[in-house]
């Protein structure tokens, strides 16, 4: 048997410190006090991702007042003059003005959010003009023989200092840069690729030192390399200069770049690829051979290229071990041979405006063969480790359709040997 009890009338615990209102004393109800939301007003949230009009007034009165200001000081008030001078005291008198105009509407936080963006956007607006004066200087001065021909299928065996434009190239200089690079890429990316993976997968205690030797070999200079190479392969074991002893001395210094980007690279692959190799029984080298290396294909790839890139740019060791011929030169073993940065090196020291010219042109071609390489960099480095672009996701999926073909038939033939109807 059961029973319910029930209340003769709804009430309500009341609250300590809670009014009661006047209406629902008698029903034994309590009411809680209602926030005056009318009087405050919305917060708006501040938008930090893109200027406002407000914002590009600010910049350009700040602007012209700085332009103004700077021109009184320089020309008018003090004895200031020079253009670089002028240059910085304007910038400064243009932040100074707009920190202040700034903060007549703003917070402290947010005045200075605005000046360190100004800030940090002039700095990358300097770096890029640099970059691009660099670059539109060389290629002005070399114009003329960049357009020329012969300069891609000519060599200078045949051609004086004072020889038209029309006669004479680089082609030499093009082709022991590929020589020299080639026979580089052979040393340096075996070397590269196994010394990465001995500091990512060895828990030895002579990976910390290797790894400190590998970033210290990144900030070597390029002579010393190549005076390394100069002492002990050309002076001690006698060998003359050739192409052999620059790629040695060039691989000096792209190893360093691949092991280290490398290193990096194979850090990003996941750590349960790994595991789940463990876990399928796969002994380390296999994990290392069939899981990390190909996840990292296209980090490796990009670690290549860009030490490639690096050595290209080499003068100083080519010039100690290689030497400079004006006629091509296809053995690397014997005679010198020359590159296409010591070949820009000198043209441009001759006094003959037409060598000037043709060195200008070559630093110009050894600059869009860089730019192509760190732009193939960046477009295979651009993707994470273990994601496959397009083409990839692609084969992959005809591979499999084709893996599952042949899996069903060998099941089927199975299934007729045995007599068993599909």
């Amino acid at each position: 048997m059961s029973s319910t009890f029930a209340p003769e009338h709804d009430s309500s615990v009341v609250l300590p410190h809670a009014p009661v209102a006047a209406d629902s004393r008698h029903h034994g109800r309590t009411t809680l006090p209602q926030r005056n939301t009318a009087s405050a007003a919305p917060q708006t949230r501040r938008a930090v991702g893109r200027m406002t009009r407000g914002d590009k007034l600010n910049i350009a009165g700040s602007a012209a007042s700085a332009l103004a200001i700077t021109m009184l000081l320089f020309g008018r008030i003090t004895p200031l003059s020079g253009k670089f001078g002028f240059v910085i005291v304007a910038f400064l008198v243009f932040l100074a003005t707009y920190a202040v105009l700034v903060s007549l509407t703003e917070s402290r936080t947010a005045v200075l959010d605005k000046v360190m963006t100004v800030l940090l956007g002039s700095a990358a607006a300097s770096c890029f003009l640099a970059l691009f004066s660099v670059i539109i200087y060389t290629l002005w001065r070399g114009r003329e023989a960049i357009l020329k021909l012969n300069m891609y299928t000519q060599d200078m065996s045949s051609t004086g200092p004072q020889s038209p434009l029309s006669k004479g190239g680089i082609a030499h200089a093009i082709v022991g840069t590929l020589i020299m690079t080639a026979i580089s890429l052979v040393i340096t990316v075996p070397l590269g690729v196994i010394a990465a993976v001995y500091l990512n997968e060895s828990r030895s205690r002579l990976a910390g030192t290797v790894r400190t030797v590998v970033t210290a070999m990144t900030a070597l200079p390029s002579i010393l390399a190549g005076l390394f190479i100069f002492a002990t392969w050309i002076l001690v074991l006698g060998y003359q200069r050739s192409g052999l002893a620059a790629a040695i001395a060039m691989s000096i210094m792209m190893l360093a770049i691949i092991i280290r980007s490398a290193d990096v690279v194979l850090r990003l692959v996941p750590g349960n690829l790994r595991e789940a190799a463990a876990a399928l029984g796969a002994p380390q080298w296999r994990t290392v051979w069939h899981v990390v290396l190909p996840t990292a294909r296209s980090g490796l790839t990009t670690s290549v290229i860009l030490g490639a890139a690096r050595g290209i740019g080499e003068t100083a060791p080519v010039l100690l071990t290689a030497g400079f011929t004006s006629s091509m030169n296809l053995n690397p073993l014997s005679s010198p041979m020359v590159s296409l940065p010591l070949a820009a090196f000198e043209f441009v020291r001759s006094p003959q405006p037409t060598l000037i010219a043709r060195g200008f042109a070559t630093a110009a071609v050894l600059m869009i063969l860089v730019l192509i390489l760190f732009s193939v960099a960046r477009v295979l480095g651009g993707r994470p480790a273990g994601h496959m672009s397009k083409r990839q996701a692609k084969r992959s999926e005809r591979v499999s359709a084709n893996d599952l073909q042949r899996i069903v038939a060998s099941h089927s033939a199975a299934l007729r040997s045995e007599g068993v109807p599909r």
